[in-house]
């Protein structure tokens, strides 16, 4: 099927694009710039918030360290507030050891005595001492005299043994310098972040092209074109489609393929061996037997089968359904015969007119009558005694006919003793197949042997009919016995329509699915026994009529 010719687009919107590998090259992209986006904002969100609580955390740590400095207490308690005191010299040293912005020390009424600018010296805090001049640690971010900070504030405890609070330590951490950090973490992190987009926009890219290769470019409403037709071809079509996978599972089956092969809609996913029984339709399926045009027996269907690999590992597999064309075959193969059949009888029928007409021409009117009973009485008798041992009206056609054809080939077809079949065949086309089936084989078989004949053997047990076709033909050989019910198995040359071994194959199908069997071994003095046994082949058996009584009394 071709494609839709790309031309006949519809009206475009906004120049959104209209081939599948433009946009998903474009949904994929602003999912990727979106989600670089997101991230960056989640990552950046609480980095600030982390910072802060980081600077807080070094600021409490100094004061925690200068609030514990031996002698700080004690030079609180014994000096005087001034910019050279030894409070304020071992503040300023921890400062600018630790790179605080100030570290100041004050007494409990908040007067400071230490702080960067020494002129402050001595005056009361600028923002509340209170909680930590009773006793609790407190860390915030806050504004004071040097600006906003982060800041850490603990009690200063006497040392000398009562741990009495005397005054209060407060470090702060310039707040610029936190925000210095974050904004220069922004570059770093712009730069991954442009550095994933970049990766993400490629696999992107690769991945549309690639999409873009086995799409073959189309558009999204041409592909849902293709889908639409595809369904309408294949549920319209008259020829079964199956598709599988490369592991062997089916992928599609149209409702041809359905029919003929006797499975649902819920077949499809499944394995070939799960949903269909082990044989040569299996086989042909699943490319294990190849070539064209191959036969296969489902059921009691003939199907031609051809399968074709596709570029993903998998296959398709188209199925015609040859049974009335099988049927028409062998009628083919059954009219010629016949045919043949009665240009031999004409012969002979020939020769018995002239042999009549010199009867009567000698006046030998007698003679006549005798030769003409004689030949009209052979035929009468061969079709009463099947008639009399065979009451299925149609079986007893077949084997009368069948006779009539074997004998014009020099053959003998009679029935075995103890033959009897009533008048209770629950399916008596399926046995005219099977019967039919197996007496023209063995006439095929028999014709041209010496003493050439055929006898053929019906029994009924209860519901159970067990049929036994035997030959005078040269037999099979035992290593044959399990290929012969194979489909395209043969040992015929090709007829008329062109396939042969599909007749046993048919037999074994139909006694299956009676829940029967069919078995072959080789017959006493050579040829082949042929044996089919058929449970529920008979319907359950009623009260005789009063036409039957009278039959049965008169036989």
């Amino acid at each position: 099927m071709n494609a839709p010719p790309h031309s006949d687009r519809g009206p475009r919107r906004f120049g959104w694009p209209q081939r599948v590998f433009s946009q998903v090259l474009l949904m994929q992209l602003a999912i990727i710039t979106g989600v670089t986006v997101l991230v960056t904002g989640l990552f950046l969100a609480p980095l600030s918030a982390q910072l802060d609580d980081e600077a807080m955390r070094r600021a409490l740590a100094i004061a925690q360290s200068t609030a514990a400095q031996p002698g700080i207490a004690e030079d609180l308690r014994t000096t005087e507030p001034s910019a050279l005191g030894p409070v304020q010299s071992a503040a300023e040293r921890i400062r600018r050891s630790t790179g605080a912005e100030y570290v100041v020390v004050m007494d409990r009424r908040g007067v400071r005595w230490s702080h960067p600018e020494a002129d402050r010296i001595g005056e009361v805090v600028s923002t509340d001492p209170g909680d930590a001049l009773r006793g609790r640690e407190v860390m915030e971010i806050d504004s004071g005299t040097l600006g906003r900070s982060a800041r850490g504030k603990v009690p200063l405890r006497d040392t000398s043994g009562s741990s009495e609070v005397v005054g209060a330590v407060s470090v702060g951490i310039e707040y610029d310098s936190v925000r210095a950090r974050l904004l220069g973490a922004i570059p770093g992190l712009l730069a991954y972040a442009g550095t994933a987009l970049a990766v993400g926009a490629l696999a992107a890219y690769l991945i549309s092209r690639r999409l873009q290769r086995q799409t073959h470019d189309l558009a999204f409403s041409d592909i849902s074109a293709l889908l639409t037709e595809r369904e309408a071809m294949l549920h319209s079509i008259r020829e079964g489609v199956v598709a599988l996978d490369g592991t062997g599972r089916i992928r599609l089956l149209n409702d041809e393929a359905q029919r003929l092969l006797g499975l649902g809609p819920e077949a499809a996913g499944r394995p070939l061996e799960e949903v269909l029984d082990p044989g040569r339709t299996v086989d042909v399926l699943a490319g294990r037997v190849v070539g064209d045009d191959l036969l296969a027996v489902q059921g009691s269907r003939v199907l031609l089968a051809n399968r074709m690999e596709t570029d993903d590992g998998g296959a398709v597999v188209t199925l015609r359904d040859r049974t009335e064309l099988e049927h028409l075959g062998r009628e083919l193969d059954s009219t010629t015969g016949l045919i043949d059949a009665l240009r031999a009888q004409d012969h002979e029928h020939a020769n018995r007119l002239h042999t009549l007409l010199g009867l009567l021409e000698l006046e030998m009117h007698e003679d006549a009558m005798e030769f003409v009973t004689e030949v009209v009485g052979v035929h009468r008798a061969t079709a009463e005694q099947v008639t009399e041992k065979v009451r299925d009206p149609l079986l007893g056609a077949l084997l009368v006919g069948k006779a009539t054809v074997a004998a014009e080939r020099g053959v003998s077809l009679r029935l075995a003793p103890g033959t009897l079949l009533p008048d209770r065949v629950v399916d008596p086309r399926g046995l005219v197949t099977v019967v039919g089936n197996l007496v023209d084989n063995a006439t095929d078989a028999a014709a041209g042997t010496a003493d050439a004949r055929i006898e053929v053997g019906l029994r009924a047990e209860g519901r159970t009919v067990e049929l036994r076709v035997r030959d005078s033909g040269p037999g099979i050989a035992p290593e044959r016995y399990a290929s012969i019910f194979t489909e395209g198995w043969s040992t015929k040359d090709l007829p008329a329509h062109g396939k042969r071994g599909l007749g046993l194959p048919l037999v074994r199908r139909l006694a299956e699915r009676q829940g029967g069997s069919v078995t072959v071994s080789g017959a006493d003095g050579g040829g082949a026994v042929f044996t089919v046994v058929l449970p529920e082949a008979l319907g359950a058996a009623g009260p005789a009529t009063p036409h039957q009584a009278t039959t049965g009394e008169n036989r």
